[in-house]
Order: structure tokens, then C-alpha cells, then sequence
């Protein structure tokens, strides 16, 4: 099999000749943006001969609140933006070029967040943290809600034009802010989850194969049974943050095609994981063990997360020379 058919064939529990891995990171500085940011995503896929590729929205993190927020009722005010907007059009023209040069060889996927946490990262970048900004929430959470209607038109728009215009196989979705400490189940379905359907439904007109991404950024254990039923084709989520196996995962989410199975945690410092710190030998026996555990069918190689950008890309390879080896 090709790349683009063996991931197609696992995204869809399909038999494949080898189970398909990728990893990826946040580029920074100079490679963050424009030119740069393509060309270093190029280079790392060509150079580590990865499955599939999942374009990271570096440089695009806060949605563009374009609004004086003063209370928690100005959040009302907050507009969707069109398709010539920086912040969609920038997106749009980085996948285009991406997808151009290597979209023949590789499923291509496109990193794009559940309007929540656009929310989050827009807040912060106007000087609301986390806590002021749930505070916010709470003291007029419809306020909140109509701004994530905007942002989720927005985020919807940008999906359509990822696969559509861009040419991208799917959307690589982050749902976050499921963490026991911030919202009640009943809260999240009432207040989060129309916003985050309405994006990965839109998605899904488009195109069937999106993946789901339960991110675990913070260290804290999400309820993921908050997430088991949205309609993604993958499911990808913290295994060792949460500590849900790919098996018991694979029950959660129905049957789903599996993406995981490695540790990646870091924080600047501290690097955890066998992908890190393990021996040539230690790595590869544990990607076996991953396949040999679960099956060759519905699974896909990946991390919990992001992995540290300073990774040695030789460690990858390793991964994909075992995976290649059964």
C-alpha cells in the first residue's frame, strides 16, 4: 500500500499492511509563520517518512476578538469573521502549499480548535486568564454562548475551506476544557458541546475522514465520556494522561479507529515517555507490542499530545521501521 491508502484503510478499520504512525510539534519562531512554517513542515515529513501529516496552526491560536470586552455581556458582541479575514485566509494558503507538494504522497490534516478553546487562547490574548474568564462564564454564560456561536461559524467556515479550497483529507479536531474541575457534565453539554458539534458536523459534510483529538494539555484527566459520541472517523486521545488504554479506548468510542498508544509528555523541562527515553530496541519492541496488543485493524501510531520539538527525528523513524516490520 501507498501512504494515502493504508491511512485511509485504517482511519476506516480496514486491513492494512502496516499500521500507520505519526508525531508531530509546534514550530516556533521564524517557522511559526508564512514560507518558513511550510517549508518546515515539508522537511519534517519528507525527512522521517511519517504516514500522514497534521499541519499545526502555529500562529493561530486566539481567535481574533475584535471587540472591547469589558463584562462578560460584551461577549455578545463578538463576530464571525469572513473568508478573506487574515485569520482564515493565513490558515487556508499554509495548507494549500503544504497539501501542493506533499498531498499526493500523504493524507494531509489540519489542525483546528473547538471554538471553546479558541475562546480561551482569544481571552488571553487580551489580558482575560482562565479564571477571570470562566468567572465570565458563570455570570452570563449566554453572553459566552453567542460568542461561541461566532467563533463555531468561524471555525466551521475555516474546516470547509481546509478541505474544500486547501485540499486537506480532514480536520485534525481539538476538543478541550473537559477537565472534572471546570465544568459539570450538565454545564458542558448546555454551554460547550453545541459549539463543538456545530464545527465537526460542518467538517463532516465535507469530508468523513476527521480526526478527534481529547487533548489532555494541561496534565489533567478529561470525563471523556463527554466526547464518546461525537461523530469524528478517529479517536485520539491522552492514553497516559488519562490512563485509557487503546483497548479501553476502543470500547469507549464504539469500535472507533484508535490513534496513540505513546506518552509525550514535556513541559519545557521534563520530557516522559519511552519515545524519549528509551533505547532503540526499548522503542521498537514497545511499538510491536502496541500493534501485537491491539490489531492491525482501526489503529493508527501516534502520541497523547504534541512531542517536544528538540525530539532526535532518528527516534521517529525507529517507530516507523518497527511499525513496517510486522
Amino acid at each position: 500500500m501507498d501512504k494515502r491508502t493504508r491511512v485511509l484503510t485504517a482511519m476506516n478499520g480496514g486491513e492494512v499492511d502496516h499500521v500507520p504512525a505519526a508525531f508531530w510539534f509546534h514550530f516556533a519562531g521564524a517557522e511559526a509563520e508564512g514560507d518558513g512554517c511550510v517549508q518546515a513542515h515539508l522537511n519534517y515529513y519528507k525527512e522521517t517518512d511519517l504516514d500522514f501529516v497534521k499541519i499545526m496552526c502555529d500562529g493561530y491560536f486566539p481567535f481574533p476578538v475584535e471587540t472591547e470586552i469589558t463584562c462578560a455581556a460584551d461577549w455578545a458582541k463578538l463576530k464571525a469573521l469572513d473568508a478573506d479575514h487574515p485569520f482564515v485566509r493565513g490558515q487556508v494558503e499554509r495548507a494549500k502549499a503544504i497539501v501542493k507538494e506533499i498531498g499526493q504522497d500523504r493524507c494531509v490534516f489540519y489542525n483546528v480548535f473547538a471554538p471553546f478553546s479558541s475562546l480561551r487562547f482569544g481571552a488571553d490574548a487580551i489580558g482575560i486568564d482562565d479564571a477571570a474568564l470562566m468567572k465570565q462564564v458563570r455570570e452570563d454564560k449566554n453572553a459566552v454562548m453567542k460568542a461561541l456561536d461566532a467563533i463555531g461559524q468561524t471555525n466551521a467556515l475555516l474546516a470547509e475551506l481546509l478541505i474544500t479550497e486547501a485540499g486537506c483529507d480532514g480536520i485534525y479536531y481539538c476538543v478541550q476544557s473537559g477537565e472534572y474541575d471546570r465544568f459539570t457534565q450538565e454545564e458542558y453539554k448546555a454551554i460547550v458541546r453545541p459549539s463543538d458539534l456545530y464545527v465537526l458536523e460542518h467538517a463532516n459534510r465535507y469530508s468523513e475522514n476527521n480526526i478527534m483529538h481529547m487533548c489532555g494539555w494541561a496534565g489533567n484527566k478529561n470525563q471523556l465520556t463527554l466526547w464518546k459520541d461525537y461523530p469524528a472517523k478517529v479517536m485520539n486521545w491522552a492514553v497516559y494522561v488519562e490512563g485509557v488504554t487503546l483497548d479501553e479506548g476502543r470500547m469507549l468510542f464504539g469500535g472507533k479507529t484508535c490513534l496513540g498508544g505513546f506518552e509525550t509528555h514535556w513541559d519545557g523541562h521534563v520530557q516522559e515517555g519511552i519515545i524519549y527515553n528509551g533505547t532503540k530496541e526499548e522503542l521498537q519492541e514497545y511499538t510491536r507490542s502496541l500493534i501485537l496488543n491491539h490489531g492491525k485493524k482501526g489503529l493508527m501510531l501516534g502520541g497523547d499530545c504534541t512531542i517536544d520539538a528538540k525530539i532526535d527525528w532518528q527516534r521517529l523513524k525507529w517507530i516507523v521501521e518497527a511499525a513496517r516490520s510486522l
